[in-house]
């Protein structure tokens, strides 16, 4: 029995690989007929501050191109790669459909969030911290291929994190967290969101605070959301 469950696993995994490498593929060829609109857009939050781009080597342009069509792509069938991975996790912890659904759209629209305040927000901000450092002697002028680079890794890191909230939630409901621990732990929170946005943002201080500062927010929100999973946790217990 245990064997055929296991097959049966494995096939949907087989399945869902499929499905999400396919979106994928096809939509980076998509994406790479449209690559100077998704570049231009990319280097629209520091488009008042002239920043020039060069390529350093024969390669670089048409690497970086490939580069950025398959991280687009990646974020147009994010809510695809999304649903699949959860509706395995639920398959095989045997939950709803229905259940991998919200769970979809809860971590999608988050995620945007995330997005949404690091290139409006965020980038800009960094952009122009970044750039008041050049003077008449040093003149900015970016690698393509690094300023993709540290651009989505800056706007994906953001999208990671303001996933928190939602992982309290679900840590809350199956009862590994509860709103008295995280309101007690609040310094060593801080001190732990701090290395992590050492961690996920490029090296410098300036975007560490600016990521440390909307996850100090979301934590608080996370521990609200483990405060009605505990009531609801409460209620089922009540109710069984």
């Amino acid at each position: 029995m245990e064997k055929e469950v296991l097959i049966r696993l494995l096939e949907q995994l087989r399945k869902r690989l499929i499905i999400i490498t396919v979106s994928v593929f096809l939509t980076t060829i998509a994406c790479f007929t449209f690559i100077e609109e998704i570049r231009h857009l990319l280097m629209l939050p520091g488009v008042e501050l002239e920043m020039r781009m060069i390529y350093l080597t024969p390669s670089e342009a048409l690497l970086a191109d490939l580069r950025l069509s398959f991280i687009a792509a990646a974020l147009v069938t994010l809510p695809i790669i999304l649903y699949q991975v959860v509706a395995l996790i639920m398959a095989v912890t045997q939950r709803k459909r229905r259940t991998a659904f919200l769970l979809t759209l809860a971590m999608y629209i988050l995620f945007i969030l995330g997005l949404g305040f690091a290139y409006f927000v965020a980038l800009p901000f960094a952009l122009n911290f970044f750039l008041s450092f050049s003077a008449e002697d040093l003149v900015a002028e970016f690698s393509i291929a690094r300023y993709i680079s540290f651009v989505t890794t800056f706007l994906f890191s953001f999208g990671l994190v303001f996933q928190l909230p939602l992982v309290f939630w679900f840590l809350g409901s199956i009862g590994i967290l509860n709103k008295e621990f995280l309101r007690r732990n609040r310094k060593y929170a801080l001190l732990i969101i701090l290395i992590f946005a050492a961690i996920l943002t490029p090296p410098d201080v300036f975007s560490q605070i600016l990521m440390a500062i909307p996850l100090m927010i979301l934590y608080e929100i996370g521990t609200v959301l483990v405060h009605f999973a505990q009531k609801k946790r409460a209620r089922e217990a009540a109710a069984g």
